[in-house]
């Protein structure tokens, strides 16, 4: 049952589905990034999703291998995206990583969900386009 939880939120993710996302959320959910920087709560991390589906309009995440204990679901796989160049309104830039999500499900909704990533070639992506 946790393990669908997860994917329903994958799969909200990768259709922009930001409504079903925060259906599938905890109302104090935590986001924690790859730099540990948390963010609380599911109208915030509903405002975080939509500024970053404006940067990222493609955003994916392909998985390769899911792993259950319990509540707590490891996913492991790819995040992809095109980094949507802001000045000149062209999508260009698109960049492809390896990455981990782990989510901690309670009560049927996902209270915490954190992802592992090397952001280094995305960041240079951005900086180059500054």
């Amino acid at each position: 049952m946790e393990t669908k939880i997860v994917l329903d939120f994958i799969q909200a993710i990768n259709c922009d589905d930001i409504d079903k996302m925060c259906d599938l959320m905890a109302t104090d959910h935590v986001f924690i990034d790859s730099q540990d920087n948390r963010t609380i709560g599911k109208e915030t991390m509903r405002q975080a999703w939509i500024g970053y589906f404006t940067l990222f309009p493609d955003y994916k995440i392909e998985i390769s291998q899911t792993i259950e204990k319990g509540s707590f679901i490891c996913i492991l796989g790819y995040a992809s995206a095109t980094y949507k160049n802001l000045k000149n309104k062209e999508n260009s830039n698109y960049w492809r990583i390896p990455a981990a999500w782990t989510a901690i499900i309670k009560d049927n909704q996902i209270k915490q969900w954190q992802v592992y990533a090397n952001n280094i070639l995305v960041a240079d992506i951005i900086n180059r386009n500054k």
